[in-house]
């Protein structure tokens, strides 16, 4: 009965430190990098004339502080429709995030970009939204719209897919 209970008691003290070596394997610590990479569909709309749009590229990075904060950066460029192309787009943001599931989050970005295309350069607050779920544990596929710029004789928008990698 005395063996019994002690390899009872051993059984158990192996269980609850496996249990907890597990949760200490699945714990997050940050601040967590990342970097990704997108398609970037921009749309040029005037007040007055015709739209332009076209496809282009945007690089992004940022810090993870927690499950619901990052500061995120933006580098885009790419495109062009007729008389306008883009040069280039660079901006900085504030991430919200929704943890929606292990794998799965919605977030929202606001901030400020300064946007360059062949006929104009102009900067100003940013906002949009997204959502990114995880393909693999550092790796996840994502898309976002975002509104760049929103001027009194035009706006700019971009919805983007890509994948975003932690380390």
């Amino acid at each position: 009965m005395k063996r019994l209970l002690s390899a009872s008691a051993i059984a158990m003290i192996a269980a609850v430190g496996a249990s907890a070596a597990h949760a200490q394997q699945a714990q997050t610590f940050y601040p967590q990098g990342y970097i990704g990479g997108d398609a970037m569909f921009w749309d040029l709309n005037p007040d007055q004339g015709s739209s332009r749009d076209d496809v282009g590229l945007r690089l992004r990075g940022g810090a993870q502080i927690n499950d619901y904060f990052a500061v995120e950066g933006h580098l885009g460029g790419g495109g062009s429709d007729g008389p306008v192309e883009l040069d280039y787009l660079v901006g900085a943001y504030a991430k919200g995030i929704l943890p929606v599931a292990d794998e799965i989050r919605l977030y929202g970005l606001a901030g400020f970009t300064e946007v360059d295309f062949d006929i104009d350069r102009e900067s100003g607050f940013s906002y949009g939204a997204g959502a990114e779920f995880d393909v693999a544990q550092n790796l996840s596929v994502g898309a976002d719209y975002m509104r760049y710029l929103d001027k009194s004789d035009y706006t700019f928008d971009a919805a983007s897919v890509g994948l975003r990698y932690r380390f």
